[in-house]
């Protein structure tokens, strides 16, 4: 009995050391990662078109048949993905027939690419994110048409056959006004048809003819073609070079995206549309006169926008945080009911890594700043894990999304055919930053929480707290709904300390905060001390 009892008591005694070691360990990781982080709060997700949006390449992004071609099936795979990073929404990059790997040239408005699957896959894709929360938008590419499309075959056909002292008409073919024809070569983005005579616009690419959004039966096709997509589901349209509709002619652009924005709206009365008018900022602000809810603000985004300018320190946050506020006082002057649409780069940009010479804090900052934005933040695939690019070649700035370090894994597409062999980066695949608490991929995901958590963020009205706003340090409050917050932000590569005691935000206390590798940010009698590149979120309690 009496030997038992030892040999039970050094049992326990040793179990008691085990679980002791095992403390201590856990207590050690904590303390290299600030101690913990310890102000996660209940997510507040409003279902309404402020919403966090992943932009998605197909061809590029998941494949899911082992073709090497990222499909919709895919990205249908990847929506637990997407969903658990924090996003709730996705815009699908063109997705309809055509001819080229970028699919900016579409052949048929209804229909499916059928590299990236079916009208069925996509029904399913649809039915799934929305299951999930994710609202679906889509690229409507409506500037111009494919040189394959039926439209334009049978047009230029017409004209072969046509008299040459003999004008076109329309009632022989309908097509030959949906598209800007001409007997005479007008500028350099004209081109022959061959065999005739006749030219016509190609503002982008020859094998892009300019569509003629002036003629009425091209414009209820387009209805049509919209309506089509809406029967399927989707909640949106990014629409594509809307300042090109027709060159210089802002006004009539804006009456074409207002057009189609009614009527979709007719139909579902929560429909949500983007525009690309890529140009400063008065130009982007006169665009909200087409009364649709959002442009991409080019002025923000961009390799040389003021948010990448803030994360590398070449713009100082008092700068930025006075252009948020410009933002809403000249976006809202226009149409009230705007959604500001922020982003750092896109399919047609150098990627975030790149600019910011793959220093991992500057990446993070600049995500950061990002997720602060009010309105409708867009993230391009990859973007969250460091993704390269190289040079100017779009295909440079499309390859493959990095699930794996192993080019065999599963899902991993083959990207554009044409992109460079040597691009490589400087960051680990989605796989093992996962893993990695401090990785750029788990730093977004916390600022998507953040913005989850409070939706002041990203529908707030802004107001500067003036004596916090100096230099490298800015502070604002962002009201909604009754309830107010406050955003700190050190952009500084320095620790510092703000004294907020007597401004707005004194009776505050921190509601969550974003750093660099999880160090703390304290606050106590009135003094905030911030790490470096580091932002924080204050509320009453």
């Amino acid at each position: 009995m009496k030997k038992n009892s030892i040999f039970k008591h050094c049992v326990l005694r040793r179990l008691l050391c085990l679980v002791l070691i095992a403390v201590l360990c856990v207590t050690a990781l904590a303390g290299c990662s600030g101690r913990g982080y310890k102000y996660e709060q209940k997510l507040n997700i409003i279902d309404d078109n402020y919403r966090n949006y992943y932009e998605i390449f197909v061809y590029s992004f998941y494949d899911s048949d082992g073709d090497g071609t990222g499909d919709l099936n895919g990205v249908t795979q990847k929506l637990d993905y997407i969903q658990d990073m924090g996003f709730n929404g996705i815009w699908l990059m063109p997705i309809m027939p055509s001819d080229t790997y970028h699919k900016y040239d579409v052949k048929n408005y209804c229909e499916i690419d059928p590299k990236y699957g079916t009208i069925d896959d996509f029904k399913n894709l649809v039915g799934e994110a929305h299951k999930r929360g994710i609202n679906v938008v889509i690229d409507m590419v409506i500037n111009h048409t494919s040189s394959s499309h039926k439209w334009f075959i049978d047009a230029c056909s017409y004209l072969r056959k046509l008299d040459k002292d003999k004008e076109p008409e329309v009632a022989e073919c309908p097509y030959v006004e949906y598209y800007h024809f001409s007997r005479e070569k007008v500028n350099d983005t004209y081109y022959r048809v061959s065999g005739t005579d006749w030219f016509y616009e190609g503002s982008f690419w020859s094998e892009m003819p300019d569509l003629n959004l002036a003629c009425e039966p091209l414009i209820e096709e387009l209805y049509n073609t919209a309506d089509f997509w809406l029967d399927m589901g989707v909640d949106g349209f990014r629409m594509d070079a809307a300042m090109h509709f027709e060159e210089n002619q802002p006004e009539f652009n804006e009456q074409v995206l207002n057009g189609l924005y009614e009527h979709c709206r007719e139909k579902n009365p929560d429909f949500y549309m983007v525009s690309e008018v890529w140009a400063g900022f008065s130009t982007v602000r006169d665009y909200y006169a087409s009364m649709t809810p959002s442009m991409f603000n080019f002025d923000a985004g961009n390799t040389e926008g003021k948010l990448i300018k803030t994360a590398r320190g070449t713009l100082k946050a008092a700068a930025l945080a006075g252009s948020m506020v410009r933002y809403q006082n000249e976006f809202s002057q226009i149409n009230p009911d705007y959604i500001d649409a922020p982003f750092l780069t896109n399919h047609d940009m150098g990627r975030v890594s790149n600019v910011l010479m793959n220093d991992e804090n500057d990446i993070k900052m600049a995500g950061g700043l990002l997720m602060m934005m009010n309105g409708s933040p867009f993230v391009y695939y990859g973007e969250e894990i460091g993704m390269a690019s190289k040079g100017s070649k779009d295909e440079n700035k499309r390859i493959a999304m990095l699930w794996s370090s192993d080019s065999t894994a599963a899902g991993m597409t083959k990207g554009p055919a044409d992109a460079d062999k040597d691009i490589n980066s400087a960051f680990d695949a989605v796989d093992k930053q996962l893993k990695d608490e401090n990785s750029i991929l788990n730093y977004y995901k916390r600022a998507l929480r953040l913005r989850n958590e409070n939706p002041e963020i990203a529908r707030g009205e802004i107001t500067l707290i003036d004596s916090l706003c100096q230099g490298y340090q800015a502070a604002i409050t962002k009201s909604y709904n009754g309830s107010t917050i406050g955003i700190v932000y050190n952009t500084s590569d320095e620790v510092i300390t703000v004294d907020i005691s007597g401004t707005e935000i004194s009776d505050m206390q921190i509601r969550g905060y974003l750093t660099l590798n999880n160090e703390e940010i304290k606050l106590k009698d009135g003094m905030l001390t911030m790490p470096a590149q580091s932002i924080c979120i204050l509320k009453q309690r």
